[in-house]
């Protein structure tokens, strides 16, 4: 059985608030690490039946980015739903929440530049 890693490096200033993400996978063709605004990691527990997650995000990540990560995890996690189950109306469910949420923040965010 082949082996494939995955490594998360995340730089910390002296109140520990993320500065740097950087990761980088064993079987990337990619030799450097790559850097990222923020991350979402979950593992499922399957004998607690819980879910686990490591969320983090640095210091600079904008509003509207965190808007774009969290519509396009939305629906990814769809997609990744869709093909364990082929339950494709809970699919559409939700992806329209994905489209509600994104145009609401983009709307709230509009109205607080305004401010």
């Amino acid at each position: 059985m082949k082996t494939s890693t995955i490594t998360v490096d995340v730089q910390l200033n002296d109140d520990k608030v993320p500065e740097a993400i950087l990761w980088n996978a064993s079987d990337s063709t990619i030799e450097h690490a790559q850097r990222a605004k923020a991350m979402m990691l979950a593992f499922w527990d399957g004998a607690e039946k819980t879910a686990l997650r490591i969320d983090l995000w640095t210091k600079d990540m904008m509003v509207d980015e965190m808007t774009d990560f969290f519509y396009q995890t939305f629906m990814t996690m769809a997609d990744s739903y869709n093909r364990a189950t082929q339950h494709e109306e809970l699919v559409e469910s939700m992806k329209k929440f994905a489209h509600e949420f994104y145009h609401k923040s983009k709307e709230k965010q509009l109205q607080e530049n305004k401010a």
